[in-house]
């Protein structure tokens, strides 16, 4: 066994020579049961959660799996092999060198400052992936290279964020800085330029950087300089979300190192993927953060990659998604990459034809959406119940579930993120609390799971969002097409017994905004107990008769938001119609084209 870790561990870097006690042996065996039942990469991902505290306190974060597979088909060119020699400066626990291994890469090399990070990379390489040469080192990269004379086909790097210790004093005459010394609140601007110094003329690199890199005044020079190189070939803004930190939407930037002989680039593309309509349609798939799933956002980025490398001059533009944007133009007093500002401002022209056919088409919706609207407001005639308000014993959902006419069960807090298999691997897919508040198809991403059980939705569930953002609310009927996905955190699940209880009826009641207010605390956002909720006692044919009324109401609300939202739509075409001159005002002949003397 101690023969077998030495072995091991002279490949793992700075982990020293391991000495293991006899007292280990049971630690080992069971170490070993787990291997061989789920595995060696699950087991390290076990192995890795109780030392996550290392990268805590730092700017450093794991790439989650979509977005390395992403950065690494970004190396890909059509009309050559995939880059055999990937390299990544700062690789944490190897993700992206993982990604380019899969993609066809067959050497890897790869740094990292923390020990533990690198020691974790060199051990998934050797256990995930077969290559010819699979080198990490430990080191600051930008201090201390452990790679000064390579140069490899290709980088892909995720460099820290906002780390101002990055060594501007001590490097200031490093020769890898071609575009300029960055300022000392620029580090991404420093990674940037140490992963181009490692390319050969022609050579990529795929960088994840914050979306302040495209746009602080600090790095202005930089920006310009890279633009008149052509080193810059495109910028992608991702949705905030997507990946840590999740409360930003980050870039990726695609470089090339510039040949000398070659004519310089005069366009650069920039796609963004955040804007509300670039990625994703109607029912497409999104997670619990109402993000696109990662194969449409993957899909639509490499799909306009690929158009733009094979027409840069004449790439057209995608209207509120993608523009291939002049050098010249990005070279003002701000040189600002960010892509919404290019993108989103500079629609694409349309043709007049085909926008009046959409408009016609969108009208027609409305029409139909707010005649079923005025045919559910007005088919039912609603009576008093008489000369007071009726009364009902009543019992609470805590009574219901001790007589076992209703289950009440909650998904774990806890989470664990598993990888998944690829993009729309699964149709399983969890149901979320803005799901429910926006009375939308189950959107979560089934790689997240509770951790103990799975709880299954099935038809005639009642769904509670346990916040609510304020005291009126809506409990939601899970139906056919809710059944078999999973239920998400924050919700609570009432499972009636159908001999007992009445679905609708129930959801109608506990949707009461009296009820909630007696069963919830808080101003701002308001908890809900729902044990402390009461339901009438009625005879199931007359719970029955009020289900189908409750169920009428909700037929009215979701028609209403559909009308809501073919209104905007329609408004919006119309609007973008006349004011960029494809659409005329209705009743108006085309003006006569003016005569010259």
């Amino acid at each position: 066994m101690q023969q077998a870790t030495r072995s091991a561990s002279a490949n793992s870097p700075e982990t020293g020579d391991l000495n293991l006690p006899p007292t280990s042996a049971q630690l080992l065996r069971a170490l070993l049961r787990c291997v061989a039942e789920v595995g060696a990469v699950q087991t390290m991902d076990v192995l890795a959660e109780g030392d996550a505290n290392e990268t805590k306190a730092t700017s450093v974060y794991h790439t989650p799996t979509p977005l390395a597979d992403l950065m690494a088909a970004l190396l890909a060119r059509p009309d050559k092999a995939y880059p055999n020699r990937v390299f990544d400066p700062a690789c944490g626990t190897g993700a992206l060198l993982l990604a380019a291994a899969e993609h066809g890469a067959d050497e890897l090399y790869g740094q990292d400052v923390l020990p533990l990070a690198a020691a974790q990379a060199a051990a998934r390489l050797a256990v995930q992936v077969e290559v010819s040469e699979a080198q990490i080192r430990v080191g600051d990269s930008l201090r201390a290279d452990a790679f000064p004379t390579l140069t490899a086909d290709a980088v892909l790097c995720a460099p820290p964020y906002g780390q101002r210790g990055w060594g501007h004093e001590d490097l200031a005459y490093d020769p890898r800085w071609i575009f300029g010394l960055p300022a000392r609140g620029e580090p991404e601007l420093a990674w940037l330029q140490h992963c181009l110094a490692h390319l050969p003329p022609g050579g990529r690199a795929v960088l994840l950087m914050p979306p302040a890199s495209a746009e602080r005044p600090a790095g202005r020079r930089i920006r310009a300089e890279m633009l008149r190189s052509g080193a810059l070939r495109a910028v992608v803004a991702l949705p905030a979300g997507i990946a840590p930190p999740l409360h930003i939407g980050l870039h990726l930037w695609l470089l090339e190192r510039p040949r000398s002989e070659a004519p310089l680039p005069s366009s650069v593309l920039l796609v963004d993927t955040a804007a509300p309509d670039a990625v994703g349609a109607a029912g497409e798939p999104t997670n619990q953060r109402n993000i696109p799933a990662w194969s449409t956002i993957s899909r639509r980025v490499l799909d306009t990659w690929h158009d733009f490398t094979q027409q840069p001059d004449n790439f057209p533009p995608i209207s509120g998604t993608a523009r291939a944007v002049s050098v010249i133009d990005l070279l003002d007093e701000a040189v600002d990459l960010t892509p919404a500002r290019h993108v989103r401002a500079a629609p694409a022209p349309v043709e007049p034809n085909e926008l009046a056919e959409m408009a016609h088409e969108l009208r027609s919706q409305l029409r139909r959406a707010v005649t079923g609207l005025l045919n559910l407001s007005s088919e039912a005639s609603w009576q008093p119940a008489g000369a007071a308000p009726l009364s009902w014993r009543t019992a609470s959902v805590a009574d219901l579930v001790r007589g076992e006419a209703l289950t009440l069960l909650r998904a774990s807090v806890a989470i664990r993120s598993v990888s998944p298999s690829g993009p729309g691997s699964t149709t399983l897919r969890t149901l979320t609390a803005r799901d429910v508040m926006s009375r939308r198809p189950a959107s979560g991403d089934a790689d997240e799971q509770p951790m103990d059980e799975r709880i299954l939705l099935q038809e005639g569930d009642i769904i509670l969002p346990e916040m609510l953002p304020e005291r009126a609310g809506t409990a939601r009927v899970a139906d056919a097409a809710d059944a078999g996905h999973l239920l998400g955190r924050h919700l609570h699940l009432l499972r009636p017994d159908p001999s007992r209880l009445d679905s609708w009826f129930l959801a109608g009641f506990l949707s009461a905004e009296s009820n909630l207010n007696a069963a919830s605390s808080g101003s701002t956002v308001v908890r809900v107990d729902p044990r402390r909720l009461r339901i009438p006692l009625l005879p199931l044919a007359t719970q029955r008769q009020y289900g189908e009324a409750f169920r009428q109401l909700n037929t009215l609300r979701a028609t209403a938001d559909l009308t809501n939202l073919l209104a905007d739509e329609t408004t919006r075409t119309l609007t973008a119609g006349l004011t960029g001159g494809a659409l005329l005002p209705p009743e108006t002949a085309p003006p006569a084209p003016s005569s010259t003397s």
